[in-house]
């Protein structure tokens, strides 16, 4: 078959250039992952505060990288990925030493949880800058028909990142304390300050930049698509051990582990589809393979039904991001690249901030299963909105090319 999946798609340089930014996002998202289990618990147990602020804390990320999300994408367009990549680093490593701060802190729990919720607000914002600044740093360092492979590379990075991060976070928390966090993050932060240094950064380019409303304008249909898609993510990710326990199954891990492996190959070997078959097309077929899995986990009666569910859901999640992120872009200038990136990216914060608590309502009423189906419904309007997107985009040019040809095939028959 012409351009069969066994193709190699890019020479192995471009490869490496990509994987080069891509780190930057690994070891950020490595020191979000050392929190992810750590801080409710620390919150809740340590400090003797009730839930509710332990999720206050966790959510005040999500918030801080929402808001700078936009700000990120301009700072990368007007001063370059490189310097925004830069910025990031550095407000990462304030947030770990704050962490550090917070940990001596915790025989006065007011000023503790103050302090780690300035850690918390300045790890978002940090992560704002580095993942669209190493985006749009890796997009202009290889050729323009790379870019699904850049932004693919990104999200396996980061994915890949929180996976690693939450265990090795529980260990070293449990082992010497949440001061050892704080330390471990500040010094992969430095050393990542060190690898980025030394790299060129890559020319901006000149043009008029969209305002955020003229950039939000043309990608929020994308965006909204992806908080669709991310919807099924949120809820395995937060509350897959929650429903295994009511469902008295053992192993959670392993559904999130399989979850994360389909993910990363599906990544790696189909990539390339959204440069030959169209990112439209690829997001519908994830969308309705995700929503697929999401409702096999929702009606599973067995652990077995349940880990197919989870793998199925990573296969279908797993070019959502790219698909659309492909199409955003095209959206813009090269010039609003980083602009629009930012925004678009926002929307899967979006998703992740709300999820918790329209699924805190739905277990309430309906029990665990049921944010499983919540989160097929949400893929499924995804797929109804790439389609609406679809023809949007496409058929006016369709119309445009047919317009075209009729009076070259009107002479021709003449």
């Amino acid at each position: 078959m012409a351009g069969g999946f066994l193709r190699l798609p890019i020479p192995m340089s471009t490869t490496i250039r990509i994987v080069h930014t891509s780190l930057f996002v690994f070891s950020y998202y490595l020191t979000i992952g050392f929190l992810l289990a750590v801080v409710p618990g620390f919150v809740h147990l340590h400090l003797g505060l009730s839930p509710l602020w332990a999720g206050v804390a966790i959510s005040s990320q999500y918030l801080a990288t929402l808001v700078t999300r936009p700000k990120a994408g301009r700072m990368t367009d007007v001063l370059g990925p490189r310097a925004t990549v830069l910025v990031g680093q550095v407000v990462g490593l304030l947030s770990g030493l704050c962490l550090i701060a917070a940990a001596s802190l915790q025989s006065k729990t007011l000023a503790c949880f103050v302090v780690l919720l300035i850690s918390r607000l300045a790890l978002g914002c940090g992560e704002s800058c580095v993942a669209t600044g190493a985006i749009t740093w890796g997009l202009g360092r290889v050729a323009p028909e790379y870019a699904a492979q850049v932004i693919s590379w990104s999200g396996i990075a980061s994915y890949g990142a929180m996976a690693a991060g939450a265990p090795l976070g529980i260990w070293l928390e449990t082992k010497y304390g949440l001061w050892s966090i704080g330390a471990a993050a500040s010094g992969i932060l430095l050393l990542n300050l060190a690898l980025a240094l030394p790299l060129a950064g890559v020319p901006t380019v000149r043009g008029a930049h969209l305002a955020f409303r003229g950039v939000l304008a043309r990608v929020a249909l994308h965006g909204l698509g992806l908080t669709f898609g991310t919807v099924g993510f949120a809820a395995i990710a937060s509350f897959t051990g929650l429903y295994y326990a009511s469902r008295h199954w053992t192993d959670p891990a392993l559904a999130l582990m399989l979850f994360g492996i389909c993910f990363i190959v599906i990544r790696l070997l189909f990539a390339d589809t959204i440069n030959r078959w169209d990112g439209f097309r690829v997001a519908m077929v994830s969308f309705i393979v995700e929503s697929a899995g999401l409702f096999l986990l929702w009606s599973a009666t067995t652990h077995d039904g349940a880990l197919a569910g989870a793998a199925l859901t990573g296969c279908g999640f797993a070019l959502v991001f790219p698909a659309l992120g492909v199409e955003a872009l095209k959206t813009v200038a090269d010039q609003n690249h980083g602009a629009a990136l930012g925004v678009y990216t926002a929307f899967l914060d979006l998703a992740m901030g709300i999820t918790g608590p329209i699924a805190g309502l739905i277990v309430g009423k309906l029990g665990y299963s049921a944010i499983f189906l919540y989160g097929s419904g949400a893929a499924g309007c995804g797929f109804v909105l790439t389609v609406f997107l679809y023809h949007l985009v496409r058929e006016p040019h369709a119309r445009v090319s047919r317009k075209t040809l009729e009076p070259l095939e009107t002479g021709g028959a003449r």
